[in-house]
């Protein structure tokens, strides 16, 4: 991050950090403030819940969230991850290796594991354990308000859905509980809807994705010469960088 920040300084380009951009310094008013051009790079720092009752419980953690400060999280001895991406194998080869059995929740089958079939090996390899055709249902807390367990249930592969894959089907009378300590949820990311919903006329998707353009979009620079050309034909340009680091952009 020190030589990139480095090189884009040297581009002349002003970098503001810890702004966040939405509640009070709004799309609007940079435009107000007379930028010609606004990209906005956010990322999808947001993660998606399950939906489930008891996901507001204390040890119900998400990944996202989970592998920025592992060291941070108090987990106890058995996890649960549901879901079955990359991200999810991280955090379960990362709460492994710190101690906990881990079980990988997935209410498909291992033909369907979104992660990539080499971080599925290695995680088998270091001892994670798949609940493969699950599907979690509710979470259960104990006296203290504390995860207890996952209630489950048992699942088939039944016809192809609209993406394609098999559509999982619950099994009638298959309910059962597993015994945890502590549940974390990687079941993907949205963007934060901070800029979107403090700027007028900024249309998002189904996935809350900015689909239209707010400004016209500025010609890529992609070296210090183009810039020194694009400046050699008249076009005045400054390029200003807005980031908090604690949002994730």
């Amino acid at each position: 991050m020190d030589r990139l920040e480095k090189e884009l300084i040297s581009l002349n380009v002003k970098i503001r950090p810890n702004t966040l951009i939405g509640p009070v310094l709004t799309l609007d008013k940079l435009r107000e403030d007379g930028y010609k051009a606004i990209f906005v790079g956010t990322g999808v720092w947001n993660p998606k819940a399950l939906g489930v009752k008891g996901e507001s419980l204390g040890h119900v953690n998400y990944a996202i969230n989970y592998l920025k400060d592992p060291s941070v999280y108090r987990l106890g001895d058995k996890v649960c991850i549901i879901g079955a991406g990359n991200v999810a194998m991280d955090a379960a080869r990362t709460a492994l290796r710190l101690g906990a059995e881990v079980h990988v929740v997935y209410r498909r089958s291992e033909a369907e594991l979104p992660a990539r079939a080499e971080e599925v090996h290695h995680a088998k390899e270091e001892g994670i354990i798949f609940d493969l055709l699950t599907n979690p249902t509710e979470i259960m807390v104990d006296e203290n308000g504390w995860v207890s367990g996952i209630k489950c249930v048992k699942m088939e592969l039944g016809e192809p859905d609209a993406s394609g894959r098999r559509r999982p089907v619950e099994i009638e009378g298959s309910e059962f509980v597993m015994d945890l300590d502590a549940v974390i949820m990687s079941l993907g990311t949205s963007p934060n809807p901070l800029i979107h919903s403090t700027t007028k006329g900024l249309d998002v998707n189904k996935r809350q994705c900015i689909i239209n353009h707010l400004l016209p979009v500025l010609k890529p620079l992609a070296n210090p010469v183009g810039r020194e050309k694009r400046e050699e034909e008249g076009d005045d340009l400054e390029l200003w960088i807005y980031y908090d680091p604690l949002l994730g952009g």
